[in-house]
């Protein structure tokens, strides 16, 4: 899988778009156990929705002692932004 179709297929899901809101609204990082409790569906949805996004390289994550901590790759984002900004500027086409 490209790295496109990784990251669209990743933001296809709305669960997965909104940890990603929810972690820029707290700065960019947040625990497993803080993401998990913003949704009602189970722990184990939850991970395969942090992996989905981890192995499209929209966050990643880290070990601090028993807790996992998990950041958004704001440079990842220029993946998408240089995608949209073909379309803008009319490359692919007329207007």
């Amino acid at each position: 899988m490209d790295a496109y179709e990784a990251v669209f297929s990743a933001l296809a899901h709305p669960a997965r778009r909104r940890i990603l809101m929810t972690l820029n609204f707290e700065r960019g990082s947040m625990s497993a156990g803080a993401i998990a409790g913003v949704f009602e569906h189970s722990w184990a949805t939850t991970s395969r929705h942090l992996r989905v996004l981890e192995d499209a390289k929209l966050i990643r994550s880290e070990s601090d002692g028993r807790n996992r901590i998990y950041y958004i790759e704001y440079k990842r984002f220029d993946l998408l932004r240089d995608w949209l900004a073909w379309f803008s500027e009319g490359t692919g086409g007329t207007k």
